[in-house]
């Protein structure tokens, strides 16, 4: 039972927030601005028992986010295609940022969503320098190959000198990451428990660091599903669909692919498990996925116990 009784739908876009208030079936529309947040806020009083929807909308609705914190405000951070899923299933196909704020006060009415706790500010910071280590390795990547291709004298100088300026730049984040890590007791921590298991490295306990704070904190099937690991049923009457693994957060996925491919030589456990299933005739990738499964779960129970790796 929700002990909410009332909610507040937000949609969020980069100069507006589009916000239905259950409460008055009202409407508003406002600048997405501190300051208007703020005023808003203020003009709706919203009561303790009542709860923001809105959706993840990254750095567009962070700055409403720590508002409704910083006032004591609880709200629901929710899926854009879990949201999506749900206006259809409530037979609303038209799409407009008035019509979905309205869908997202009646989904936390309907769902019963629980409140998002707040972002500790050194994972968020770890987060941002994370990710914006991916962009620069990326552009690296892409720069190479544009090298690989180009025959002028004057592109290969170019190139050559943007791929030396990324490459001390990642080298840069990774040192402000390693920094900020070292600074953290509990990230410091969770690191050197992540890395005490055979096939996890530096990029892989970061990865996992960064963008999966729930680390510890959820049960193996949900870890497995949250990682897109979780291999789904595609079954109807008689049929019996092959079961693929799908959505949950990529990034995270390939890393722990990658460690997948260490940890099925290199851990006892997850290579006698990987040889098995290739024994059994199993393509070589569909037995990686496994392991990678396997590994995330033992990492998030590693977490949870805050006990390191034992063979």
């Amino acid at each position: 039972m929700s002990i909410y009784r009332s909610y507040i739908g937000i949609d969020i876009s980069k100069l507006t927030l589009d916000l239905f208030d259950d409460r008055t079936g009202e409407h508003y529309c406002f600048s997405s601005k501190s300051h208007s947040i703020e005023e808003t806020l203020d003009r709706l009083a919203p009561s303790p028992d009542t709860l923001f929807v809105l959706e993840a909308m990254g750095s567009y609705g962070q700055r409403l986010e720590d508002i409704l914190h910083q006032r004591g405000h609880a709200f629901a951070r929710v899926n854009p295609g879990r949201a999506r899923d749900f206006a259809k299933a409530s037979g609303l196909l038209a799409k407009t940022d008035k019509i979905d704020a309205q869908m997202l006060a009646d989904m936390g009415k309907r769902m019963e969503l629980l409140p998002t706790p707040r972002d500790d500010p050194a994972r968020r910071r770890l987060n941002c320098l994370m990710r914006r280590r991916d962009q620069l390795v990326t552009m690296r990547k892409q720069e190479r190959t544009r090298l690989s291709e180009v025959i002028e004298t004057c592109m290969q100088q170019s190139l050559e000198s943007h791929i030396t300026w990324l490459g001390e730049t990642i080298c840069e984040h990774e040192d402000l990451i390693a920094e900020l890590i070292s600074k953290q007791d509990d990230l410091k921590q969770d690191r050197a428990l992540l890395l005490s298991v055979p096939g996890v490295g530096q990029v892989t306990a970061i990865v996992l660091l960064s963008l999966l704070p729930e680390l510890g904190a959820l049960s193996p099937k949900t870890v497995a599903s949250l990682t897109g690991l979780a291999p789904m049923n595609v079954d109807s009457g008689l049929k019996r669909g092959q079961r693929r693994i799908r959505a949950g957060r990529k990034r995270i996925r390939n890393a722990l692919y990658m460690a997948s491919l260490s940890a099925s030589r290199n851990e006892p456990v997850l290579a006698v498990f990987y040889n098995k299933l290739v024994d059994a005739g199993k393509p070589k990738k569909l037995a990686l996925v496994a392991v990678a499964r396997k590994l995330v779960v033992m990492l998030n129970a590693i977490i949870r116990d805050q006990k390191p790796y034992v063979v």
